[in-house]
C-alpha cells in the first residue's frame, strides 16, 4: 500500500512525477520489514479473526436469525471477509490522507512534502481496494439480506433487482462510487488544502454502509446511528493514521518529532471518541446487564471492550515513551516496537467489530412498539405545541455535539486574545453563541424531534439551518479569530494550523465555490433538487438522509452568507453591488418555492408520511401547505438581519474610506505649507545675498 522505503536509497532531492515534491528525507540503514508487508498482516489478522468467530457463532448472524433461507457457506463466511477487507480498507484511506493532510508537515510554499506526497499516493491505492470491496459487498449483501446464493443474486437481473429494493446493496455501490472518486482525487492533488476536501469525501464514503445495518432498525436508531458515526470515524482515524505515522517514521521523515505530536493528540482524541461512543451503542443495544456474559452479542462486546482499552494503554505508552524518545534524541525504535503490536491489536478489534455487526443483539425489553417508534426511533406525546417544541428535549449527537464543540472552540480563542491584551467585538461573539444555540435548537430540542414526523415542522428547521444559524455564525468571523488566536510559523519554522487555515482559504476548491456562478444556484436550486424531486422521499425514510438534509441545509447557507456579509476572508472579494445582486437574486426563487409548496396537488413523502399515522395531522396536504407557508414567509427576518449587516458594512466602509481621504488630504496640506515655508525661505536667502552684493 504504501511505496518501497526511501532507505532503499542513498539521498532523494526530488519528487516523484509532475515534479519537485520536496526534500529533506534522510537516509538510513533498510529495516528488515515494510509497511506495506505489515499491512497485508494485519489485514490478514482481521480476517481470521472474523471468520473464526463467523464459524463460531453460524446461528447468531443476522441472515440466519431472520431468514428461513440458508445463503449458503460461500454468503456466511464470505460477507463478513470482504466487510472487514472494505473497513480495513477505509481506514487506511482515511488514515492516509490524515497523513497527507495534517501529520506530515508542509513544504513553506504550501505543498507536499515528500511524505505527504507519499501518503496521498498510498491512500489512492487503497481507495481502489475500498472501492473493489464495496463492489464485492453487492452481491454478498444481497445474498445474505434474500436467501438466495451468490449465483443467483450474480445472474442477469439479480443484482439490478438488490439495488432496486435493497438498502443494503444501494449503499455498498454508494460508497464504490465514492472510493473511486477518491482514488481518482488522491492520486492528483499535490497541496494539504485539495487533500482536505478528499480527506472529507472519504468519510462521507465509508457512512453507507454503517448506516445500513440492524443498529438503525430498532428502537433508539437515531442514537445508535449517531454513535455508530462517531465510532466507525474514531477507529478509522486511529487506525489509519497510525499506519500514517508508521510509515512517516520509518522513512525518516524530517519534523518526525512535530509529527509523534500530532498523532498524539489526534489518537487521544479518537480514543475518547471511540470509548464514548462504544458505550453508547452498548447501553442501547443491551437491555440487562446480564446480557453481557448472557448473550453471544454481549460477549463479543466486552471482547471488543478488552482490545480498546489495551489499545488505549499502548496509546498511553507510546505518549510516555515512544514520543518522548523521538522528541528528544531522535530515536524511533521504541516507537516502531509499539506501534507493529499495536496495529495489530487493532487488525483484531476490526474484525471483531465486523463479526458484532453480523450479530443479533439481544431482544429488547418487553413494550409496546407504535409506528412511530419503528420508523423514528422514538415516540412523540402529542401534536407539536409552542411548550412541546421547547421543552420536548432529544440530544441530536452530531449537531448537538458540534454545536457546543463550536462554541467552545470560539470562547477559546475569544479567551486567548483577550490574556493577550488584544481586543475583539463583543457582536461578534454574541453573534457565534446565538447561531450556535440556534443550531443547537433546531436539531435536539422538540423542533428537532418533530421535525423529522412532520413536514411543516421540518420546514421551520429548513429555515433555521439554511438561514437563521448561517448568517449568525457567519457574523462571527470564526476564521479571522482563529487566525488571531493561533501562533503564526517564524521563518523557517514548519507550518501549522493557522497556515493550514489560510491555504485553505486561498484553494482553488473554495475559489470555485465562493464564484456567484456557483453559489447562488448551490444556495438556491437546493430547494428544488431536493423537494420537487424523489431526493426527499429517499432521505427523508432514514436518520441518515436526515442528517445529510440538515448538513447540506447549513453548510450551503454558511457559504451563501458567507460570500455576501462574511465578515472573514473570502477568496473571492465581492462588491457591493455585486452581492446586494446575489441578494435581490435569490427573492424570488424563494417566494415561488414556498408558493409552489402553498399551491401543490400532491403530498411530498406521502408514504413516509403516511406510516406514522399521526393522529394530529389528518390531512398531509394541507400540513405541506403550511410549510410552504413557512418557507414563503420566513425568509423575512433573515432577510432584515442581512439587510442592516449590510449597511452596517458599508457604512464602516465609507467611514473607512473617509479617514482615509483626510489622511491623503492633511498629508498633502502639509506638504503645500512645507513647500511653501521653504520656498519663502529660499527668497529670503536670495535677499540678503543682494543686499550683501
Amino acid at each position: 500500500m504504501y511505496p518501497r522505503s526511501v532507505s532503499q536509497t542513498t539521498s532523494l532531492s526530488t519528487g516523484n512525477a509532475g515534479g519537485s515534491v520536496g526534500t529533506g528525507v534522510l537516509a538510513g540503514k533498510r529495516d528488515a520489514w515494510s509497511v506495506t508487508w505489515l499491512v497485508l498482516a494485519c489485514g490478514l489478522i482481521a480476517t481470521c479473526v472474523v471468520i473464526g468467530i463467523s464459524a463460531a457463532l453460524p446461528n447468531t448472524t443476522v441472515s440466519a436469525s431472520l431468514l428461513l433461507r440458508d445463503p449458503g457457506p460461500l454468503t456466511t463466511l464470505g460477507l463478513p471477509v470482504v466487510k472487514t477487507i472494505f473497513d480495513y480498507a477505509g481506514a487506511l484511506t482515511i488514515g492516509w490522507l490524515l497523513g497527507a493532510v495534517f501529520l506530515a508537515p508542509p513544504k513553506p510554499g504550501g505543498g507536499f512534502d515528500v511524505g505527504g506526497y507519499r501518503c496521498a499516493q498510498a491512500a489512492s491505492k487503497c481507495a481502489w481496494v475500498w472501492c473493489a470491496a464495496a463492489l464485492a459487498l453487492v452481491p454478498f449483501s444481497a445474498s445474505n439480506a434474500t436467501g438466495f446464493s451468490i449465483g443467483t443474486i450474480l445472474s442477469r437481473d439479480g443484482i439490478a433487482s438488490a439495488l432496486q429494493s435493497l438498502d443494503v446493496a444501494s449503499s455498498s455501490l454508494q460508497a464504490a462510487v465514492v472510493a473511486a472518486l477518491v482514488a481518482v482525487l488522491a492520486r492528483v492533488v499535490l497541496r494539504p488544502a485539495s487533500a482536505f476536501a478528499v480527506f472529507g469525501l472519504s468519510i462521507l464514503g465509508m457512512l453507507p454502509v454503517a448506516l445500513s445495518g440492524h443498529a438503525t432498525t430498532s428502537g433508539d436508531h437515531d442514537f445508535a446511528s449517531d454513535t455508530i458515526i462517531f465510532h466507525l470515524l474514531g477507529i478509522s482515524i486511529w487506525v489509519g493514521g497510525l499506519v500514517a505515522f508508521l510509515a512517516l517514521a520509518r522513512q525518516r521523515s524530517p519534523h518526525l518529532d512535530t509529527i509523534a505530536r500530532r498523532y498524539s493528540a489526534v489518537a487521544l482524541i479518537a480514543f475518547i471518541t471511540v470509548a464514548l461512543s462504544g458505550v453508547g451503542n452498548a447501553l442501547i443495544r443491551l437491555s440487562y446487564l446480564s446480557d453481557l456474559w448472557r448473550t453471544d452479542y454481549g460477549r463479543l462486546v466486552v471482547v471488543k471492550a478488552v482490545l480498546l482499552i489495551s489499545l488505549g494503554g499502548f496509546g498511553y505508552l507510546q505518549r510516555r515513551k515512544s514520543v518522548t524518545a523521538i522528541t528528544t534524541d531522535g530515536d524511533r525504535r521504541p516507537l516502531l516496537r509499539l506501534a507493529v503490536l499495536e496495529i495489530a491489536v487493532m487488525a483484531a478489534t476490526i474484525g471483531v467489530a465486523v463479526a458484532l455487526g453480523r450479530t443479533a443483539p439481544p431482544a429488547p425489553t418487553p413494550e409496546s412498539f407504535t409506528n412511530l417508534t419503528l420508523v423514528l426511533g422514538y415516540d412523540l406525546s402529542g401534536p407539536p405545541s409552542a411548550w412541546n417544541l421547547l421543552t420536548q428535549w432529544r440530544f441530536d449527537f452530531i449537531f448537538g455535539t458540534g454545536s457546543i464543540v463550536a462554541a467552545g472552540l470560539y470562547l477559546w480563542g475569544y479567551r486567548t486574545l483577550r490574556l493577550r491584551g488584544d481586543a475583539w467585538p463583543k457582536g461578534r461573539l454574541i453573534s457565534w453563541l446565538v447561531g450556535c444555540f440556534v443550531l443547537l435548537m433546531a436539531t435536539s430540542s422538540g423542533l428537532g424531534r418533530y421535525a423529522e414526523a412532520q413536514f411543516s415542522i421540518h420546514m421551520m428547521g429548513h429555515m433555521l439551518l439554511g438561514m437563521g444559524a448561517p448568517i449568525l455564525l457567519v457574523l462571527g468571523g470564526p476564521t479571522t479569530l482563529a487566525l488571531r488566536a493561533l501562533p503564526a510559523a517564524r521563518r523557517g519554522d514548519i507550518p501549522g494550523l493557522r497556515e493550514g487555515i489560510v491555504g485553505l482559504m486561498h484553494s482553488r476548491f473554495l475559489t470555485l465555490l465562493t464564484h456567484p456562478l456557483v453559489v447562488l444556484p448551490l444556495f438556491v436550486g437546493s430547494f428544488y433538487a431536493i423537494y420537487f424531486s424523489s431526493l426527499f422521499d429517499t432521505m427523508i425514510d432514514s436518520h441518515a438522509g436526515h442528517l445529510i438534509m440538515n448538513l447540506h441545509f447549513l453548510l450551503v447557507g454558511y457559504l451563501y452568507y458567507w460570500v455576501i456579509i462574511g465578515v472573514d476572508p473570502s477568496p473571492r472579494r465581492l462588491s457591493s453591488f455585486v452581492r446586494l445582486a446575489l441578494l435581490v437574486a435569490a427573492l424570488p426563487f424563494h417566494a415561488f418555492f414556498g408558493l409552489a409548496l402553498m399551491n401543490s396537488r400532491s403530498v411530498i413523502g406521502q408514504l413516509y408520511y403516511q406510516n406514522l399515522e399521526l393522529p394530529w395531522v389528518s390531512n398531509l396536504l394541507s400540513d405541506q401547505h403550511l410549510g410552504g407557508g413557512i418557507a414563503w414567509g420566513g425568509t423575512e427576518i433573515p432577510l432584515i438581519i442581512v439587510i442592516i449587516a449590510l449597511m452596517a458594512q458599508w457604512s464602516k466602509a465609507d467611514e473607512r474610506e473617509g479617514r482615509r481621504s483626510d489622511r491623503k488630504s492633511g498629508t498633502a496640506v502639509k506638504s503645500d505649507d512645507e513647500l511653501d515655508a521653504y520656498n519663502a525661505m529660499l527668497t529670503q536667502l536670495a535677499g540678503r545675498d543682494s543686499q550683501q552684493r
